[in-house]
């Protein structure tokens, strides 16, 4: 066996469900699960019936690049969500099974393991996944603190000069999950700049684009081309449909860049056997093709995050997040024992922040944070929100 397996740890959700075995929910009330970002939104019936309606596509094998009308789709997105100029879709489009899969499997392409110490840098808090495929590529994660003194900004003087050195890969994730930060202007030249200097390749985690406030986040490709990286040089960008358009199941996405690299990363997926179903490509370029699905799931999560704020805010210190439908809240007590006596005391599922990071630089960065998902449907929502209120008051 692969011994690297033995370097992961369990999974964010795995620790929660070992931290709520010792304690019996309350009864009274009925499970509320708020520690997970699936969206429950409806799936729109535009994306439900293309899927039915290609079922026949089932009967041919897909290929890794995917269809034309798929890339086409996709790369016309991007112009116009970006204000791009054209792109190629056949050389810097590749649709992907989930950004999940691809963050994942991009290590694996990349990392080259004849280095000594290969290094993969990771945001902290962060989506487990980039560690794991960190670890699994025979590589060193190492973790860069996002701090609310920093406005959970990328302080890249953090990290000694011999750790960039040993560097190829670097994660970002733009809207951040757990903190729901947007990458700034400032801090794609920065990173730009190191990674021309040092050689490293950028993966920016782009899943929850989609979900913001009034101004649409910036974009990896976006920045990229207003610094005059048109080429888009060491970047590619993870895109997934799963939270824009209430698809989990259907794990669709896409990555869009640098097109040397795609075209490394379309051979190893070809030999990695992960080629997009064909009916789920069809529903995908419906998906891409309409917005007015998007702004009402947008509707729903800024409606929600309003109501929540109110009944939140008398009780703890509540910011907004630039996008995305996290929050990211500090609490009275340790993360682990308030998400523990909630789930006890109220039935409602949050998710501990330390378990979203990792000791780092002296400190986990998660510690006393929980984080909730605003993912289920607006009553439900409202209800969890006022059973965390109450049991906040008795904390305090």
């Amino acid at each position: 066996m692969n011994p690297n397996l033995d370097s992961l740890q369990p999974y964010p959700f795995q620790k929660l469900a070992n931290l709520f075995s010792s304690v019996a929910p309350n009864p009274t009330y009925r499970p509320i699960s708020l520690h997970i970002g699936e969206p429950k939104h409806a799936t729109p019936k535009l994306i439900s019936d293309a899927l039915s309606a290609n079922l026949a596509g089932l009967s041919n094998y897909p290929t890794t690049a995917g269809s034309d009308t798929l890339r086409g789709s996709i790369a016309s997105w991007l112009e116009q969500r970006y204000d791009l100029p054209a792109l190629d879709a056949k050389s810097q489009v590749l649709p992907v099974n989930g950004s999940r899969e691809a963050l994942f499997a991009f290590a694996q392409a990349v990392i080259d393991r004849t280095c000594n110490n290969p290094t993969v840098i990771c945001p902290n808090p962060f989506y487990q996944i980039y560690e794991g495929a960190a670890l699994l590529a025979g590589a060193t994660p190492y973790f860069l603190n996002t701090l609310p003194e920093d406005n959970y900004a990328l302080n890249f003087e953090q990290l000694p000069q011999d750790v960039w050195q040993r560097t190829q890969l670097i994660y970002v994730c733009s809207p951040g999950n757990p903190t729901g930060r947007v990458i700034e202007l400032a801090e794609w030249k920065t990173l730009f700049d190191l990674a021309d200097r040092y050689g490293f390749i950028i993966a920016a985690d782009e899943c929850y684009s989609e979900i913001y406030f009034d101004t649409p986040p910036l974009g990896a490709l976006q920045a990229a081309q207003q610094l005059g990286r048109g080429n888009f040089r060491n970047l590619v960008s993870f895109f997934s449909l799963s939270k824009r358009s209430n698809v989990p199941g259907m794990r669709s996405g896409f990555v869009a860049g640098d097109a040397q690299i795609i075209e490394k990363f379309k051979l190893y997926r070809t030999y990695h056997g992960c080629a997009m179903n064909p009916a789920v490509q069809a529903a995908s370029t419906v998906a891409w093709q309409d917005e007015g699905h998007v702004a009402e799931n947008r509707r729903l999560y800024m409606e929600k995050f309003s109501l929540v704020k109110r009944v939140l805010e008398p009780v703890l210190p509540v910011a907004l997040p630039d996008a995305s439908f996290y929050l990211w809240l500090h609490v009275p007590v340790v993360d682990t024992r308030f998400a523990q006596f909630l789930h006890r005391d109220y039935n409602v599922a949050v998710l501990p922040g330390s378990f979203l990071a990792r000791n780092a630089h002296g400190i986990n960065p998660g510690e006393n944070f929980i984080r909730i998902a605003l993912v289920a449907e607006l009553s439900e929502t409202m209800e969890a929100a006022h059973r965390i209120a109450e049991f906040t008051r008795k904390l305090n």
